[in-house]
């Protein structure tokens, strides 16, 4: 079953701590919101399964729709629906990031620089410097009805934990598993109007899901480690001249060295509606433009468009923000 309360803490961080070797250790984050309510965010730093080291991205950077979904900053905690054209997060289906540009880091060593929790520390000490905002994704806890936290001593406890993906787990953590509900940490950083995104996951997890329960499907191929999808989004022309939405047009290139037969072949908007690719090969090198029908929709406030093989596995994804489709009859590229 799916995490019992799914969310966002929209707040300010105002103190954070590392934890050494533990069981489950966690980089620790103390936050407040407007109303001065304490929370601590608890972010792993290492996988209780094998291998341990996580997985992770950080954009410095990070341009999507779902910044302009978010609730108001130091608002609290916000329940989020798991459902798509909200502020839930999906690693898989969100399109947030290349999923190949992911890499491992150890949870903790000596040095500078060299481990997740250094990685977390340089960004978190920045958003208490400036008093910026902090957006923590995952699974609520508390309040707690008696003593304090055990971490930063307010009173009563109360917190977001699993800020990592939530889907294609397998054994134990199978529980957790559902679409729509991946944790992640986006920053604010008000003076260069720039949103930071860290996205965490483990090496255990599957990268292909089931679109209804986020469990493993077994027969998908494991993430990627580089950019070999043999078909790609490159370009689509979001903002028609005119009011016509059968206007809109998504350009798909065959990047691999043979044709590509698009029987079976889709795209989906970011409501999951469906277009169909034309059942013809596609040759080597060449792109396809295809209009947009079937209710398949390009909304000019942002949006995601998904590439999906005749298996129902997405290969490819892309977003794009208001800002890119502001200018009427401009093709946005990818």
């Amino acid at each position: 079953m799916p995490l019992n309360n799914y969310g966002v803490l929209a707040a300010r961080a105002v103190d954070r701590r590392r934890e050494g070797s533990s069981d489950t250790p966690h980089y620790q984050i103390h936050l407040t919101d407007d109303a001065g309510t304490h929370y601590r965010a608890a972010v792993n730093v290492e996988s209780q399964q094998a291998p341990s080291e996580l997985l992770y991205l950080a954009d410095d950077n990070f341009r999507h729709p779902l910044t302009e979904l978010l609730p108001p900053a130091g608002s609290g905690w916000n329940a989020l629906p798991s459902q798509p054209g909200t502020a839930s997060v999906d690693f898989i289906r969100g399109n947030l990031f290349d999923p190949a540009s992911m890499r491992t880091l150890p949870p903790d060593l000596e040095g500078a620089d060299n481990d997740l929790a250094d990685l977390l520390d340089h960004y978190v000490q920045r958003v208490i410097a400036d008093s910026a905002a902090v957006y923590a994704f995952g699974q609520r806890w508390g309040p707690e009805k008696a003593g304090a936290d055990k971490v930063f001593g307010f009173r009563p406890g109360n917190g977001v934990h699993d800020i990592h993906m939530n889907q294609g787990n397998s054994g134990r953590f199978s529980s957790d598993n559902g679409v729509w509900q991946d944790g992640a940490l986006l920053l604010h950083l008000p003076a260069e109007n720039r949103w930071v995104a860290i996205f965490l996951a483990f090496q255990s997890q599957a990268w292909h899901t089931d679109d209804t329960t986020g469990q493993p499907i077994d027969t998908a191929p494991p993430r990627p480690s580089s950019r070999e999808e043999p078909l790609r989004i490159m370009a689509a022309l979001v903002n028609p001249v005119g009011p016509t939405p059968k206007a809109e047009t998504v350009t798909v290139l065959n990047a691999s060295p043979a044709s590509v037969n698009l029987q079976g072949w889709h795209l989906a908007d970011q409501n999951q509606q469906t277009l169909p690719l034309p059942a013809s090969p596609l040759p080597p090198g060449t792109t396809l433009t295809i209009p947009a029908d079937n209710g398949f929709h390009l909304g000019n406030r942002g949006g995601t468009i998904t590439l999906i093989d005749p298996d129902g596995l997405k290969v490819h994804g892309v977003s794009y923000t208001a800002q890119q489709a502001q200018r009427e009859g401009r093709t946005v590229t990818f």
